[in-house]
């Protein structure tokens, strides 16, 4: 439970449009903020896992007589000794809780041991003998389709699809497996319970999708499965599926004692899912003048051993797949497939990434086929208010797509080449001489969906109480939304303050003891944890009103979330009418006892994507980002060194003007990585460089300079027109840099991230 915001600021400051200090940011960096890893409990025995060396392979048996032998080892369980069902999954029960009878990925948990110590129970897990039939892996995306591993196609059909034009630009593209890396691995504590049930401490993104899929395998009901939110050190999509958490909660039923598990980094990368590596097909008709006429793609996604979150993953890089753009005439085809790589799922900009680097690099090569300059070609096809998706769906907030462009375009330039080793591509290695570096400018714009799309139930649960504590009116706001890092805690409660009109706001720690607030994904959880956190407040605002009025206060749910937003407001600890005159103050209104309201809110409704067109108002809201990247070459040695990068985001409401900026900055930052560096080198279906050590992410030399411009324009349909803002900076980022390389270098470069060898020519 967190008081958040006692900073000392002066009442009233640190409403909605105000950035109070977060209340756990002083912890972090002075390392005093507890992580899952952290936790720790009397009698605690440690877990750990023994998994697949094979990607693909049956399972003739498995033997645990060896690590049973092994002193102080309480546990060793197999598939067999699963409960409940065996298989879970997200969208799709597919992946075994433990192999069954066989292997689909390299590093698929297979059993696991509860010891007394760490490295007792890693030492009794690799003596378990599994006698393995391995099969030749199927790593090929394209041999997967055509063997029919299909998880999804979503085809997009608009207009003509045998439109002609003037103008045809044809390419191919690939993205390489990016991983989230984020710096806390999977870890958790599970404590069994005296009514049979289990209490579950983790890092995760969706506390009751969890709990869902635990009690399943459990065998369960869901009330004896208790999870809550520990210190989570970082997600991006990763956290979004289940790894360690049903393992720790059959150790603990099985011996009676807490079970902590915590994976190490190597153990990290093949314990959760990453972002779909993609092959993108794209063929771009145009007017000699540059208006699109056409645009034909083939997406492929390589979604891995398991269905995780690629169905929804490849409607989004379908229905996206053209981008921010005016397109007369679509035919999209986007396919999902299982391999025996590493599964994939849900990663910043989940599907939208992988499509904007194939459109944005096509417009690209459309500008100079006819002539014009990058950002005049995406200006004149530019999407607007009003306008029309591929899908058929009408964008009916502001799209200030050309606006954004024109401002990261009109930004000054970066200073020239330094002459400085650090400022130089090479740094500090003195491998880079002034003279030989080119310098390139690069831009591109995204689109992406926010919330769940195509007919999910998506709705978020708050429950808000209003009490006096020591005599001060005290918020309570209780949700199962999981903070992640994204600055959840601090904005929950400004919300609290801007509507109850009250300084002192506690957001009580994310438990299954509330409804779901649904996952801390899809850009969603300001908008629906903080539409319903709204919802909630106005509800406790109306019971007021009733107690003022001398009535009985009772619940305003209409079971969607929505109440009544006039009537006196709250301000000032009081209730007062339209010309700001008390009609009560809280501390008398609450003399008579605490006022609580739990709301479940919903966001306007969306329907599924026709089978066969593609058509349908799928999404709830777009978002919007442009870049502007400038980059530093040395053709020779084939090294780049980002200078500065411009970005400029519609946002909607700024709810929290530092934190916006933060998730700009680190949104491009994750771009940036996937640009230059960041991707599993998976062959034949085995990760060879599961570490920091080989597995480069960027860090504070890496980041350059970033200037941000910030519009409010706001969307009619949400919470304070606010719009979500995580993801767009990641999806146009990564093309912008690419772009900047390419017009240093002249190489057309058509995979990301950009290596050495591709601008020396020498791979």
């Amino acid at each position: 439970m967190v008081e958040a915001g006692a900073d000392g600021s002066a009442p009233g400051s640190q409403g909605i449009g105000t950035s109070p200090v977060r209340p756990d940011g002083a912890l972090k960096v002075r390392g005093e903020f507890a992580f899952s890893s952290d936790l720790w409990a009397d009698d605690m025995l440690w877990g750990a896992t023994l998994r697949s060396p094979h990607p693909s392979a049956t399972i003739r048996s498995v033997d645990v007589t060896a690590a049973l032998a092994v002193p102080g080892v309480y546990a060793v369980l197999t598939s067999a000794d699963v409960p409940g069902d065996r298989y879970y999954g997200l969208e799709v029960a597919d992946q075994p809780v433990l192999a069954v009878d066989e292997v689909c990925y390299r590093g698929e948990p297979v059993a696991v041991v509860a010891a007394d110590h760490p490295e007792t129970a890693r030492r009794a897990a690799a003596r378990i003998v599994v006698d393995y039939a391995v099969r030749e892996p199927v790593t090929d995306p394209e041999v997967a389709l055509a063997a029919g591993r299909l998880v999804r196609h979503v085809p997009i059909r608009k207009g003509d699809p045998a439109a002609a034009a003037e103008v045809v630009v044809v390419g191919e593209y690939r993205v390489g497996m990016q991983d989230q890396a984020f710096l806390g691995p999977e870890s958790g504590l599970a404590v069994p319970a005296e009514d049979g049930g289990v209490e579950l401490y983790v890092a995760t993104q969706w506390l009751h999708a969890d709990q869902r899929q635990v009690a399943a395998a459990l065998g369960l009901p869901a009330e004896l499965v208790r999870l809550s939110l520990a210190g989570v050190g970082g997600a991006f999509g990763a956290r979004e599926d289940l790894s360690m958490q049903v393992h720790a909660c059959l150790l603990a039923l099985r011996t009676g004692r807490p079970v902590k598990m915590v994976y190490g980094r190597e153990e990290s990368f093949v314990g959760h899912v990453h972002r779909h590596p993609a092959v993108l097909r794209y063929e771009h008709g145009a007017t000699r003048d540059g208006e699109l006429v056409y645009v034909r793609a083939r997406i492929l996604l390589d979604g891995g051993a398991y269905t995780s979150t690629t169905p929804a993953v490849v409607a989004n890089a379908a229905s996206l797949g053209v981008g921010p753009y005016r397109v007369p005439n679509v035919t999209v085809d986007a396919y999902g497939v299982h391999t025996n790589n590493p599964p994939c799922g849900a990663m910043r900009g989940f599907g939208a990434v992988q499509a904007c680097f194939g459109y944005e690099s096509q417009m690209d090569r459309l500008a100079e086929a006819v002539g014009l300059d990058p950002v005049e070609l995406r200006v004149r096809n530019a999407l607007a208010e009003g306008g029309t998706m591929p899908t058929g769906q009408v964008v009916r907030g502001p799209a200030p797509v050309a606006r954004l462009l024109e401002l990261v375009r009109d930004r000054p330039a970066p200073p020239p080449v330094g002459a400085e080793l650090w400022q130089l591509p090479g740094g500090m290695a003195n491998t880079t001489a002034p003279e030989q570096v080119v310098r390139g400018v690069g831009y591109a714009v995204g689109i992406k969906n926010v919330c769940f799309s195509e007919g999910f139930d998506d709705y978020a649960t708050a429950r808000v109480r209003l009490e006096l504590i020591g005599g001060e009116p005290t918020a309570l706001v209780h949700t199962a939304a999981a903070e992640v890092g994204q600055g959840l805690v601090t904005v929950q409660a400004q919300i609290a303050r801007t509507e109850l009109g009250v300084e002192r706001v506690v957001v009580a720690t994310a438990d299954t003891a509330v409804g779901s607030a649904g996952s801390s994904s899809a850009s969603r959880q300001t908008y629906m944890t903080g539409g319903a956190v709204r919802a909630a407040c106005r509800a406790v605002r109306a019971a007021l009103i009733t107690r003022l009025a001398g009535g009985r206060a009772g619940a305003t749910d209409d079971g969607g979330g929505r109440v009544d937003e006039g009537g006196p407001e709250l301000a000032g600890g009081a209730l007062r009418d339209a010309a700001g005159r008390v009609l009560g103050t809280l501390v008398d209104l609450l003399a008579a006892g605490p006022v609580e309201e739990t709301v479940r809110w919903r966001h306007r409704p969306t329907r599924s994507l026709d089978p066969v067109t593609g058509q349908g108002d799928a999404h709830v809201q777009y978002a919007f980002a442009a870049h502007r990247a400038t980059v530093d070459v040395d053709p020779e040695l084939g090294l780049v060194r980002v200078v500065e990068i411009a970005t400029a985001q519609d946002v909607g409401r700024a709810i929290n003007p530092q934190a916006v900026v933060g998730q700009i900055q680190g949104g491009t930052a994750q771009g940036l990585g996937l640009a230059l560096m960041e991707e599993l080198q998976v062959v034949d279906g085995v990760i060879r460089n599961p570490s920091f050590t080989d597995y480069l992410i960027p860090t504070v030399l890496d980041v350059p300079p970033m200037a941000v411009d910030v519009l409010e324009l706001a969307d009619p349909d949400a919470p304070y027109g606010l719009r979500g803002v995580g993801e767009p900076p990641t999806i146009s980022a990564t093309p912008a840099i690419v772009a900047a390389i390419r017009a240093a270098t002249g190489v057309p470069l058509a995979r990301v991230p950009v290596r050495p060898e591709h601008l020396t020519g020498t791979g």
